[in-house]
């Protein structure tokens, strides 16, 4: 069984706060396509998204990175069709905040998907290099087949975004797309 981690693929992600820009943008069809897929075979869908609070000192993203993601402000809204996609399939979409880079640190994803049985991950989003590639590194060390689709992450670091595809396949051993 195999589920989409959508990872962060929000208004202060894309054009905000913390903008990937024209990366993100170019992205989105493929982001909005992946998804509806999954939708359509009834696989596990997750929108894994990045949760802060406002004037949070102790977090450490505080110290490299403006605020973003903030609770309550639109910049957490899932960017442009992706959150229609969204709004219309609620009920078989799961949203889950995630305090961290990885979708796995201190949320429920593990158990969520050992108890569907998922074995292979599927995951897009933004950033490449960030969150998307702590949550691939989670994934592989408790075991999980992982699958990145290159037309459907990107970052605001080029350079990043490349040596994180190469280390998907050369230490992770994931399949990239």
């Amino acid at each position: 069984m195999r589920a989409l981690i959508v990872i962060d693929y929000t208004v202060d992600f894309v054009t905000g706060k913390l903008p990937v820009g024209e990366p993100a943008l170019a992205i989105e069809g493929e982001i909005v396509r992946l998804t509806e897929e999954f939708l359509r075979e009834g696989s596990e869908v997750v929108m894994a998204v990045d949760l802060h609070e406002e004037g949070d000192p102790y977090h450490p993203e505080s110290r490299l990175f403006p605020p973003h993601n903030i609770r309550g402000t639109g910049g957490r809204d899932l960017y442009g069709k992706l959150q229609e996609v969204y709004e219309a399939n609620r009920e078989r979409i799961r949203w889950m905040d995630k305090t961290r880079y990885s979708a796995f640190c201190g949320t429920d994803l593990e158990l969520r998907l050992r108890a569907r049985g998922i074995t292979e991950l599927h995951l897009i989003g933004v950033c490449t290099d960030i969150c998307v590639l702590h949550t691939a590194v989670d994934a592989y060390n408790k075991g999980f087949g992982i699958t990145v689709h290159r037309g459907a992450v990107a970052s605001f670091n080029p350079a990043g975004h490349e040596w994180a595809l190469g280390h998907f396949e050369g230490s992770l051993g994931a399949r990239v797309i």
